[in-house]
């Protein structure tokens, strides 16, 4: 059948065989193959895919090609199958209603690629028949609903400081006479206590996003911000927006003197290194010992160069040797750790720590009931509408209140 919108007869084939095609096209980063877009919509696509092969779903599902001993194709697609599909995703799985239609949107986009591409003749699964057994979405998004109160922040600022200050003085009052190996474990518990302590500060005060912070293994663009990004002096760190361009993000009075301690003990050899760099073991025996060998150094030189050091990081330090900067999800840990230790009450459907896009809205709210929308949003690096919407039950809460007020005021009166 030829398509009367392009003229072209829709192509034949399996239906993975357009799956990398469509992942590139809508991956970042060269080649197209970063992003967390890439990552979630090829692990959907898999699913659909193996869901209209029969490999998944109810025991008695056998696939949208029953009686044909093959792989589902494009022909095979019409706008049943996708209905059939919502239907799946929409039983009794224990997906929420956001999430169902979070699944269904990447399977969609992909038809409307396929159409613009060839492979199918109209955009099934947009039609109201194939969506309707998706369920309402409630306007929230899932898993980002979690704010941290002032009284998270201050209890899990004032742990990380605590925890920070005790373990620098204890490194900086170590008497001269102490063993190299024993004041180098007191440095590394300095360096990683002032690094959670500054980590922590910058996702609480900053607002800025954790995937614009640190290294996303999706996206190679975003390699983790690096001490040639930020300024203490002006108090300001540029970093590369969701919007795919680089900008600078305010860094606020509580956030300067944390970074710059941080960085004194540090003393990074260069610009180029990250702020907060892995502290993971393996990674970092394996990048020492590669490292070395490349300057040339032999195996048996390594292992002995490695033993004078308490910890790989100190030696990465002292060579140079640049680390990779920690991850979003090496972020996640580090708070689900923090959370944990500093014992904060924390009462959340999905998060049992304080996790990190908490932080960027727990600012929000701060600041849209000190400045109002506007402010938050260029803050935010969001539109107004959007803050609007995110943040809108204190503005239904001050309407309330003014709703209260005037009700007061007409009871008042004498009738």
């Amino acid at each position: 059948m030829i398509d009367d919108t392009t003229g072209q007869e829709p192509a034949a084939g399996p239906l993975r065989s357009s799956f990398d095609r469509y992942l590139q096209d809508k991956g970042k980063g060269r080649g197209g193959e970063g992003g967390n877009y890439r990552r979630n919509a090829a692990r959907e696509l898999d699913r659909f895919a193996e869901w209209a092969a029969g490999e998944r779903g109810d025991d008695d599902w056998t696939g949208i090609t029953p009686e044909a001993d093959r792989d589902p194709t494009f022909e095979d697609l019409d706008e049943r199958v996708f209905r059939e599909y919502a239907r799946h995703l929409s039983g009794d799985r224990g997906l929420k209603q956001n999430t169902v239609q979070t699944y269904y949107a990447y399977i969609s986009a992909w038809c409307g690629w396929c159409v613009n591409e060839g492979y199918l003749e109209a955009h099934y699964a947009q039609r109201a028949s194939a969506t309707a057994p998706l369920p309402d979405d409630d306007g929230r998004k899932p898993g980002d609903q979690q704010a941290w109160t002032p009284e998270q922040r201050h209890a899990l600022t004032r742990y990380v400081d605590a925890q920070a200050r005790e373990a620098i003085e204890a490194y900086t009052t170590l008497p001269d006479d102490v063993d190299p190996l024993d004041k180098q474990r007191a440095r590394y518990a300095a360096l990683k206590a002032a690094r959670d302590r500054a980590l922590v500060v910058v996702l609480a005060y900053t607002a800025v996003r954790v995937g614009e912070l640190l290294r996303d293994s999706d996206d190679p663009r975003r390699r983790g911000v690096r001490w040639e990004d930020i300024d203490l002096e002006d108090g300001s760190m540029d970093v590369y927006r969701k919007k795919q361009q680089w900008d600078a993000a305010s860094l606020p009075d509580p956030v300067i003197s944390p970074l710059r301690s941080y960085r004194k003990l540090m003393d990074p050899p260069t610009e180029r290194w990250p702020v907060f760099p892995t502290l993971d073991q393996r990674t970092l025996a394996e990048l020492v010992q590669e490292e070395l060998a490349d300057r040339g150094e032999p195996s048996e030189a390594i292992d002995e160069r490695r033993g004078e050091y308490a910890r790989d990081l100190l030696l990465t330090l002292d060579e140079d040797i640049r680390p990779p900067s920690i991850t979003t999800d090496g972020a996640r840990s580090i708070l689900q750790r923090l959370s944990t230790a500093a014992e904060i009450d924390i009462d959340h459907p999905k998060h049992d720590y304080l996790a990190p896009h908490g932080g960027r809205r727990g600012m929000g709210e701060v600041l849209v009931r000190a400045f109002g929308y506007t402010v938050a949003a260029r803050y935010l690096d969001n539109s107004e509408e959007m803050v609007r919407e995110r943040y809108s039950h204190i503005e239904a809460g001050e309407l309330g209140d003014v709703a209260t007020e005037a009700l007061e005021e007409i009871d008042s009166v004498p009738q």
